[in-house]
């Protein structure tokens, strides 16, 4: 027999994961102070490395579960896009970008998530959804831009390539679910193994042999490849299954928010008017993203039952 749920258990526990998501660009916003106070300076490909690698092979120690058939090519990909290219370019744009610029390239990626939505999952964007997008990208660029030199063309390069890299991975992520079986423990685990093993080769034919390190940066690496990385990713991608990829793209500017509010809290950097007004913007985007991110609307019927391996396990599709 059925059991019947009292009509706002749904809606608590959508909010509930959102919460639990959220954490994860919460955490990936500190990043910016570990890489700047306690990480060697000009090695932005080890730092990928150590912040991919260990966290996968930690992973893949804990779960003991490795891909089969199709998913090897797959969670290649995925490690590609979401690790492999994302962390070296991000670390790239971090350093050769002034101030916050790296991150107001980044804020426009929930528009990219929406646009990748309509193209490989058939969903039609509403105004309304494009619209918080703006206003998300408009706050966000009022909180972190400032008036610097001129811009380095290879960091804005590297800035639109990890953002464009991030929402790919993470509409695909959405489209081909999870094998029967497989926790998203283990999907986090092939992705930043995948992913480490993609920048290895990279870091050290560019970088040549790992840099010395005292306390402070062995602190901070491993404060990145577990807490900001192996959980993070873990919460970001059982996250992903569980709400639309437009409630999950619209979490993304927490993080510039978190590295605004750390540099005030733990950095004694100040903040102005003008950007905390950007932070409530910001902010009140990221709500009204996660408010209306279940209102999808498919224009390729034939698409919506053709992922039988969705990762969208507690959320079911709206009907009509």
């Amino acid at each position: 027999m059925a059991t019947l749920r009292p009509a706002g258990s749904s809606a608590t526990a959508t909010t509930a994961v959102i919460a639990v998501t959220a954490l994860a660009p919460v955490s990936w916003g500190t990043t910016y102070a570990v890489t700047t106070e306690f990480l060697p300076p000009d090695r932005p490909l080890f730092t990928a490395l150590m912040r991919a690698l260990p966290a996968g092979l930690l992973l893949l120690a804990v779960t003991r579960v490795l891909p089969r058939g199709a998913w090897w090519a797959k969670a290649a990909v995925l490690g590609a896009l979401n690790i492999g290219a994302f962390f070296p370019l991000l670390f790239v744009a971090a350093y050769r970008l002034p101030g916050g610029m790296a991150a107001v390239v980044g804020s426009v990626g929930p528009l990219l998530v929406v646009g990748l939505s309509a193209l490989l999952l058939g969903q039609r964007p509403a105004p309304r959804t494009l619209l918080t997008g703006v206003v998300a990208a408009f706050g966000v660029s009022l909180v972190v831009l400032k008036g610097a030199g001129a811009l380095d063309l290879i960091g804005v390069l590297a800035a639109l390539a990890s953002t464009a890299a991030m929402a790919t991975g993470t509409v695909l992520t959405k489209r081909w679910g999870r094998p029967a079986g497989v926790g998203p423990l283990a999907l986090t685990g092939w992705q930043l193994t995948a992913g480490g093993l993609l920048i290895a080769p990279l870091a050290a034919l560019t970088e040549g042999a790992p840099p010395a390190l005292d306390g402070r940066a062995v602190g901070g690496y491993l404060y990145l490849a577990l807490a900001n990385t192996a959980v993070a990713y873990w919460l970001w991608f059982r996250g992903i299954g569980r709400l639309t990829v437009t409630q999950a793209g619209f979490l993304g500017p927490l993080s510039p928010l978190t590295a605004a509010v750390v540099g005030w809290a733990a950095l004694g950097q100040a903040l102005t008017p003008v950007q905390t007004m950007g932070m409530a913007l910001a902010f009140a985007a990221t709500v009204a993203g996660q408010l209306g991110g279940g209102k999808v609307r498919s224009f390729r019927r034939t698409e919506r039952n053709s992922h039988k391996d969705s990762m969208d396990l507690t959320v079911p599709a709206r009907r009509r």
